[in-house]
């Protein structure tokens, strides 16, 4: 019998430690993003987010796959080059291979419904999605 009990209690306790790497992915990000907004700053730190008309997206899959059907390496608002790549949900980065620099992770944030993404510019860049 207390073979029976410590196996249930370790079985218990094993199942129920939280591991944090990508296989536990924030379900929140998990989904497809629509580009709404971009922002190109002109130096003097003024610069505001412009709203644009795009069907560019972004979809965040389980297993770390970042897709889009525009480029994931600018800010640009085309959606006419299919681009992959790949998320870390705890780093809050991607990378793609189809950049010049595939060994660059592009951060982002997430707040609610809305996701950041931010380009590497001297001045800032970014593009700013919502939640389809």
């Amino acid at each position: 019998m207390k073979k029976i009990v410590f196996t249930l209690i370790t079985a218990g306790l094993l199942l129920s430690c939280n591991n944090d790497d990508d296989s536990n992915l924030d379900t929140d990000l998990i989904g497809k993003w629509q580009l709404i907004e971009v922002l190109s700053d002109p130096g003097d730190g003024s610069g505001t987010f412009s709203s644009v008309e795009s069907d560019k997206t972004i979809t965040f899959r389980n297993g770390g796959i970042i897709v889009s059907n525009g480029s994931l390496c600018d800010m640009g608002i085309t959606s006419d080059r299919p681009t992959f790549g790949t998320y870390s949900s705890s780093e809050s980065t991607f990378n793609s291979t189809d950049c010049n620099n595939s060994e660059y992770d592009f951060e982002f944030e997430k707040n609610g419904n809305i996701l950041i993404i931010k380009y590497p510019c001297i001045e800032p860049c970014q593009a700013k999605y919502k939640r389809i």
